[in-house]
């Protein structure tokens, strides 16, 4: 009889301890591990690199040296060559450690002869089309691929956005949307790392709403330099204030700004940024950073 009261007690006793566990359990709240940092540096224009761990991208490469060719005609202050300063290193150092390199369109200042000259022929490279896998792997290079859907590379899924590189206006003329041409965006993401939206050389479209919507980036780079063509009204990519629009959009996310201060058609100066950004209070959220400096984001 002894026993079994001993055996009644501690029954009860361990519900109550497997009871009470449960409790704190429920009421606890709960913990999720802070993402790990990713590294964002901006080279210069719309060229930088991205690493998530122990990958390393290269997004648009541009890598001549000042003045090495003429600026791009039909566009504002053609007559200044580009780029309209040198690189903040060698183009040797913008390619060390690299794993792949992204080139959002084919376009001179996202995709340079000296880029071509020093990237190793066997580099991965992801496009946005077959079209510009055509014209890089007729320049020699082995390993393009075309972006989709969460395509993967390392543990990192890459996904092609989509945006148009000016205004209806431009692209009803049809030899100057030929020049145009498709560009595209691009999403990065990866188990407990922030996800980055490249916008792209795009101006502000439903696309880049819907993408903004769809993945809530923590990080957004704009290109910012709000490029225009003679004659014409209306920018062919992002200027100041599509800063507003996308913190309306993205109140979660970093902005970094860049595409500035290189190419002659950019009509938005870094300088003129940073005054605005500053007068509409936003300053601590849109990122505007110097050729050669790093981002921990």
């Amino acid at each position: 009889m002894k026993n079994k009261a001993i055996t009644i007690l501690l029954t009860l006793g361990l519900a109550t301890i497997i009871n009470s566990t449960n409790a704190l359990a429920e009421s606890a709240p709960t913990l999720h591990s802070e993402p790990q940092q990713i590294h964002f540096q901006h080279i210069r224009n719309a060229t930088s690199k991205l690493t998530y761990g122990d990958t390393t991208f290269l997004i648009d490469p541009m890598l001549a040296k000042k003045d090495t060719y003429p600026g791009f005609a039909g566009t504002y202050r053609s007559e200044i060559r580009i780029p309209m300063i040198d690189l903040p290193m060698s183009a040797k150092a913008v390619i060390d450690n690299v794993d792949a390199v992204i080139v959002t369109h084919t376009h001179l200042d996202h995709w340079d002869d000296a880029a071509q000259s020093v990237i190793p022929k066997t580099m991965p490279l992801f496009v946005q089309n077959e079209e510009d896998a055509n014209t890089i792997r007729a320049q020699g290079f082995k390993d393009v691929r075309v972006l989709g859907i969460k395509t993967q590379f390392n543990g990192i899924s890459l996904t092609k956005t989509g945006g148009q590189h000016g205004t209806d206006e431009m692209y009803a003329i049809p030899e100057l949307a030929k020049l145009l041409g498709e560009a595209m965006g691009l999403v990065l993401q990866a188990d407990n790392y922030s996800t980055v939206y490249f916008v792209g050389d795009t101006i502000w479209r439903n696309e880049v709403e819907n993408a903004l919507n769809e993945f809530k980036p923590e990080v957004v780079v704009l290109n910012t330099g709000d490029a225009r063509l003679d004659g014409l009204e209306g920018s062919i990519i992002m200027g100041e204030q599509d800063t507003l629009r996308t913190i309306k959009h993205a109140p979660q996310a970093n902005i970094v700004a860049v595409h500035m201060d290189t190419v002659n058609h950019a009509a938005l100066t870094r300088k003129e940024l940073r005054e605005f950004v500053e007068e509409k209070g936003i300053e601590k959220q849109v990122l505007i950073p110097e050729d050669g400096e790093s981002l921990k984001l």
